[in-house]
């Protein structure tokens, strides 16, 4: 797929800063000037650092890893978790819950929670309660699915977090830096680029270019599935006489509800 070029950079408006005087001096290198006391990034290095961002992301899903994206804002959720799921990743738009990452295994007794009750009300099973349990059910189900619902198939640690600002994000940020997880992040003129591995610098805050990067990073997670089915070796045709060997197929991304 096509890297995102720097005319689709700017009409989204991703040169735009924050105003100078909330700025992370640690920015610097990354701005290029101010107008009307609003900083602008330097879309020549946004250019480069993004592309170095998606081969990242590229190579990482092609060996096997799973990309996390994180954009809790209101301007980011929508297109955040559309993104993440049209390329099959994982996310969380809503609010981060301390120890998503760090205490998972805590997390994962609130999603075997929501997994039960959702379960119940495919089956019926729930209709065997009054209609006052159900109607707690069906808000409690809700409110599991927009914190938990980007995670729930979650069987282990993400390889990359791709996160919308990490200003706002910093305890995601804490919990994969604490574990190791590298972060691709869009950062604007007020953070610390310090704590990201894979800088883009760019504005956090519209709505068009914070799609334009989501759209981006998802479009690098399927090259990077695309680039993993190319080259997982086919078997050999079994020749006269030979009984092809047997396999197991194991799809990772159609095992639930098959207990």
């Amino acid at each position: 797929m096509p890297y995102v070029s720097m005319k689709q950079m700017l009409e989204t408006g991703v040169h735009f800063g924050h105003q100078t005087r909330r700025w992370n001096p640690k920015m610097r290198p990354f701005i290029f000037g101010a107008r009307k006391g609003i900083h602008i990034i330097d879309l020549q290095q946004t250019v480069k650092l993004y592309r170095k961002a998606h081969d990242f992301i590229a190579d990482t899903v092609a060996r096997g890893g799973k990309v996390i994206f994180i954009g809790t804002k209101r301007q980011a959720q929508d297109v955040v978790k559309a993104e993440a799921e049209r390329c099959g990743m994982y996310y969380v738009t809503h609010r981060w819950l301390g120890g998503t990452l760090t205490n998972y295994q805590t997390i994962r007794s609130s999603i075997a929670r929501l997994k039960k009750l959702e379960g119940m009300f495919e089956d019926g099973s729930v209709n065997r309660f009054l209609k006052k349990e159900v109607v707690g059910m069906e808000r409690e189900v809700t409110k599991l699915n927009l914190t938990l619902g980007g995670i729930k198939d979650m069987e282990e640690l993400p390889a990359v977090a791709f996160i919308i600002d990490p200003h706002r994000e910093e305890i995601a940020v804490k919990e994969c830096r604490k574990l190791g997880i590298p972060i691709v992040a869009v950062v604007d003129t007020n953070c610390d680029p310090d704590l990201i591995d894979y800088v883009i610098p760019g504005n956090d805050d519209a709505i068009r270019a914070i799609k334009l990067f989501a759209t981006a990073m998802a479009d690098a997670c399927i090259e990077g599935q695309a680039s993993a089915k190319d080259t997982v070796p086919q078997p050999k045709p079994a020749t006269a006489g030979e009984a092809p060997a047997a396999t197991e197929n194991f799809d990772d991304d159609n095992d639930e509800g098959e207990y």
